[in-house]
């Protein structure tokens, strides 16, 4: 399952989104076998403009990583911070990376 998450965030709470964010990040990868991958960026001419591509093992693994009280903790953190989120699901088409040194 592939998944883009499209976030605005008040740019005035943004370091503190931010480190909401990694720590969940972070802490789903390490603790979630089914969270396969994260990439957060944010937007050069708008930083609080941010885009998350998520990758699970399947659908379950999303279903249960929802559940988690790590994702909890972070969606009661920033609830007050987002102005807005859209969740963007996608097929993947493929990817390319260098093999792990």
């Amino acid at each position: 399952m592939v998944r883009l998450a499209k976030i605005k965030v008040d740019p005035a709470q943004l370091t503190e989104y931010n480190k909401a964010l990694l720590t969940q990040m972070k802490t789903a990868v390490a603790l979630e076998p089914g969270v396969l991958t994260y990439y957060a960026v944010a937007d050069k001419k708008d930083p609080s403009s941010i885009t998350i591509l998520e990758i699970y093992a399947d659908t379950a693994a999303y279903n249960k990583h929802i559940l988690t009280p790590h994702f909890k903790k972070y969606k009661d953190t920033v609830k007050d911070m987002v102005k807005s989120l859209e969740l963007v699901d996608v097929d993947m088409i493929g990817f390319a990376r260098k093999p792990d040194n």
